[in-house]
């Protein structure tokens, strides 16, 4: 029989091992939350290329990184023409996912897509407006919706045959769209049902789940409302989703430019 005092320091020994690897691993995971990446946008200049400055980022680094961040299926944080969002490929299921458990968003709550340009849109939606329509709108703080095409992920919003659409009048945003090749599935970076933001350390609390954060200081208005949410699915009509920022405007272009008339039923999107 082993001596009892042999015993003990057999213990001991086995609850340091323990101790140390659990220790390992706590700082594993730390190390894995710290991995985020907060760059900061250089400030565009009006007479020529950005200088560069301490503290920031080089543009083409912001996209590089935040591209491949992306690809890679992660969920990221960008600035847009009205609040700071968060964003994944939109036809990667598992990101859109990570998205909803980051907010710890409804999932019957829709995402909007983001795209680059104008033509992309038809590749996603099934389009019943003029294109000068949305020339008219787009670039800008609007989302319109419409039937969504096969194209487009079915497990994105999969209770619904809409699609809302943005082109954000944000040079990063719309580059970043066009390298990415594909939209990006779009929402605002707070958690569900909290104040929207406008500067990244208003949501500080997310930034251990997202791989990078993109800051471009203080964005929008202050006004904190987001975009204005159109549906142009029905033919020759229009209606008001969201009022947003931008609700005057929009509807003055519908109406008085394009002769739509405002729709009163119902739309799956609310």
């Amino acid at each position: 029989m082993r001596p009892v005092c042999n015993i003990a320091v057999e213990l001991m020994k086995s609850r340091r091992a323990h101790s140390s690897a659990a220790a390992l691993r706590l700082r594993g995971e730390m190390c894995k939350e710290l991995k985020t990446k907060v760059l900061r946008l250089l400030p565009q200049s009006c007479s020529g290329p950005s200088v560069h400055q301490e503290g920031f980022t080089d543009g083409a680094e912001v996209l590089s990184c935040t591209v491949k961040a992306l690809k890679e299926g992660h969920v990221v944080a960008v600035p847009t023409d009205t609040i700071y969002g968060l964003a994944c490929l939109t036809q990667n299921s598992e990101a859109v996912k990570k998205i909803y458990d980051i907010k710890g968003r409804n999932g019957n709550k829709p995402l909007a897509i983001c795209v680059g340009e104008i033509q992309d849109i038809y590749k996603f939606c099934k389009v019943k407006v003029k294109e000068a329509l949305l020339a008219d709108l787009l670039p800008g703080p609007v989302t319109l919706v419409f039937e969504r095409s096969e194209v487009l992920n079915t497990d994105l919003n999969p209770f619904t045959t809409l699609v809302g659409v943005r082109i954000p009048d944000h040079g990063f945003m719309r580059r970043l769209c066009q390298m990415c090749a594909e939209p990006l599935a779009l929402t605002s970076a707070n958690i569900s049902s909290h104040t929207s933001t406008v500067e990244v350390h208003e949501f500080q609390e997310l930034w251990p789940k997202l791989a990078v954060v993109v800051d471009d200081g203080p964005i929008g208005d202050h006004s904190r409302l987001g975009s204005t949410v159109v549906d142009l699915s029905v033919l020759g009509k229009y209606r008001i989703i969201r009022p947003g920022c931008a609700l005057s405007s929009t509807v003055d272009v519908l109406e008085h430019k394009y002769r739509l008339s405002e729709d009163s039923g119902k739309n799956d999107l609310v």
